[in-house]
């Protein structure tokens, strides 16, 4: 066997399984595990190619009748924020992100039960344990980081630290060409600020600093009420018969 061979990823494909976004559609998915001192840069490719990250595996939709998944990546470089947006950022001006190893603690925990408990209860994530939890964060190969927001102190423009408690959260993949926002989660009792746009927002701030083109959003289905945000955040690309196509509104 050849070198070559040992290196290059090997694809599995799932059982078919109930559409988590379309009542009545069946999903499969084709995946390959991300794992050792390549994995990063597997991640890259694959995530350009349309997949996504969980953990060590990374995937994306194989279904037989339905293509209604599309990946989304915004262009950083480009964006330009609405009044709608700008309002949002300026409700959040009090909070403050830090960037933080992949280490799972027990307040970001805490954080992420309310928030399933509250938004997700018939989700596929609801039963989650802290063991769980651990591995979503700690459990990968490549380049992940944690960001928590939590209110800005006296001295966090210095420091780069929040005060108090966590209100919100970000597990994020810092990738060749952009961030990649793995999953969010935020206090249920701040409605008000509107978090989940805040840290999309946030992470095309993130990416323009680093000089990084793109911010992915995973994917997009348009039959989706849980998925509709994702469009709102132009100009986007999306992925369409293995070819990037720039979307404006």
């Amino acid at each position: 066997m050849t070198k070559h061979a040992l290196d290059a990823p090997q694809f599995y494909l799932t059982a078919p399984a109930p559409c988590p976004y379309i009542e009545g559609q069946e999903e499969r998915k084709v995946f390959t595990h991300l794992v050792g001192e390549k994995a990063g840069g597997i991640n890259d490719m694959l995530t350009n190619g349309g997949f996504r990250r969980s953990q060590n595996i990374a995937y994306r939709p194989a279904c037989e009748r339905c293509r209604a998944c599309v990946s989304v990546r915004v262009l950083a470089d480009r964006f330009s924020p609405s009044r709608s947006f700008k309002r949002i950022i300026s409700r959040n001006q009090d909070l403050i992100g830090q960037v933080l190893p992949a280490s799972p603690t027990a307040e970001q925990f805490s954080l992420f039960r309310r928030y399933l408990d509250d938004r997700h209860l018939d989700g596929g994530m609801a039963d989650m344990t802290v063991l769980d939890y651990s591995m979503m964060v700690e459990d990968s190969h490549v380049n992940t980081s944690v960001i928590e927001y939590r209110k800005r102190g006296l001295d966090s423009g210095i420091t780069g630290k929040g005060e108090g408690e966590i209100i919100a959260v970000a597990l994020t993949d810092t990738l060749q060409n952009g961030l990649s926002m793995v999953y969010s989660f935020f206090d249920p009792s701040e409605d008000k600020r509107s978090l989940g746009t805040f840290m999309v927002l946030d992470h095309i701030t993130r990416s323009r600093k680093l000089g990084l083109p793109f911010v992915y959003l995973g994917y997009w289905v348009a039959e989706s009420p849980k998925m509709a945000y994702k469009a709102r955040f132009t100009p986007q690309e999306r992925l369409s018969s293995g070819r990037w196509e720039q979307i404006e509104t």
